[in-house]
């Protein structure tokens, strides 16, 4: 832990102006209600095992690791991007790999799932610090954290967090986009640029973060699940139109101490939200959002426990709910996975890992591609591990 600057006089009062400073803040950032747009749900599959959720059950079909770039001893935080009109790639990779998280060579590193190839394609850096910082003009010490989306040009858009002095609470959250659309996608250099930091809050948009895929919305837009976490942490989600602007966000302050929310969407206009938390109990949090996210209520807890961890989820096309949790009692040394018909009961959990104690594996994000579930996770915090699982049906025999 690092020692303050301030004298032990100074340090309550700075805390209470600065608690001061974040309730004006929220106040003056409040804004007109965002329009009614409603999520876009999955298309089913056209297979025997999208006729009934009850006879799909879901079988592991590839696993391993995705390649890390040359001399990146460390990686974390991965998120994945189906590409379903790129011909040769079905599924992006990205995380943050370097010597160690929060590390001054941490770049952004990107592999593709080639489908001729059958495996991903070599890892390269397609953004670092010096990058981002040459283009905003100021400089940034640290980035992480990417979250991946395709506009409907099919632009590559990634969103990172970046910080300055400070640490991770003192964040922005960075917009990078492709200068234009690339079909197929460039496994060398998929060509960013920065575009800026999102317009989040007054107090220079600090303490923003990204975790999370966006849920895509009906007209080709998308909402971005992020979340603030000075002080206290609560989430936050932005709205974009179909090309990729920003338009508009909405805050949910009643509920503490939750972060990094993953958007499910039950139907167009009922969604919901599950949270990492901080409470002492170490339950998964729910938020319930209806008029398509413009209102959000707090909910009772899952009867799940959470280790400080990010959740994953995400809606399958035969109509399940599919979570990743750390459990508190195997805290990221175990990581299991859940499926649900309504979002809120869960079922028994499946391992897909379990180490010894201090082992990781965390972060998982989910993806849907080629008519395959594919997910990702940090592996013992050295690189980046991957599975691919089918749906199939209980009247079908084995492969």
């Amino acid at each position: 832990m690092r020692k303050t600057m301030l004298s032990a006089s100074l340090a309550p009062l700075l805390w209470l102006a600065t608690g001061a400073l974040m309730a004006t803040g929220l106040c003056l950032t409040a804004q007109a209600p965002v329009p009614l747009r409603s999520a876009a749900l999955p298309p089913q599959l056209n297979s025997p095992a999208s006729s009934s959720a009850s006879l799909a059950s879901l079988e592991l079909e590839a696993q391993g690791l995705i390649p890390q770039p040359v001399d990146a001893p460390a990686a974390h935080a991965s998120n994945l991007l189906a590409l379903p009109h790129d011909p040769g790639y079905a599924m992006a990779a990205f995380w943050f790999a370097g010597t160690k998280e929060a590390a001054l060579d941490v770049g952004i590193a990107m592999s593709l799932w080639s489908r001729s190839q059958n495996a991903w394609t070599p890892a390269v850096r397609v953004v670092d610090r010096h990058q981002v910082g040459a283009a905003l003009g100021k400089g940034i010490l640290r980035i992480g954290n990417p979250v991946a989306w395709l506009d409907r040009q099919q632009r590559l858009h990634v969103f990172v967090v970046g910080t300055g002095l400070g640490g991770w609470a003192a964040s922005r959250v960075l917009h990078l986009r492709q200068s234009q659309s690339q079909v197929p996608l460039n496994p060398l250099q998929p060509g960013l640029e920065v575009v800026g930091q999102l317009p989040l809050g007054w107090f220079w948009n600090l303490s923003h973060l990204v975790r999370h895929a966006p849920l895509q919305l009906e007209d080709g837009g998308m909402v971005l699940p992020m979340y603030f976490e000075m002080g206290t942490k609560y989430p936050v989600f932005a709205w974009f139109n179909a090309d990729g602007e920003f338009q508009d966000m909405r805050t949910f302050t009643d509920k503490p101490h939750t972060l990094q929310p993953a958007l499910l969407a039950l139907n167009g206009d009922d969604w919901l939200a599950l949270l990492r938390t901080q409470a002492s109990d170490g339950h998964i949090g729910v938020l319930s959002g209806s008029q398509a996210g413009t209102h959000w209520q707090q909910q009772a807890d899952l009867p799940l426990s959470n280790d400080d961890s990010a959740v994953a989820a995400m809606r399958l096309p035969d109509g399940r709910f599919v979570m990743l949790r750390n459990p508190a009692e195997g805290g990221r040394s175990q990581l299991l996975m859940h499926t649900s018909a309504d979002g809120l009961n869960w079922s028994e959990p499946q391992v897909l890992e379990s180490g010894v104690v201090d082992s990781e594996y965390s972060y998982p994000a989910l993806s849907w591609a080629d008519e395959r579930l594919w997910l990702s996770y940090t592996h013992l915090r050295q690189g980046i591990a991957w599975q691919r699982w089918r749906i199939r049906s209980s009247t079908q025999g084995q492969p």
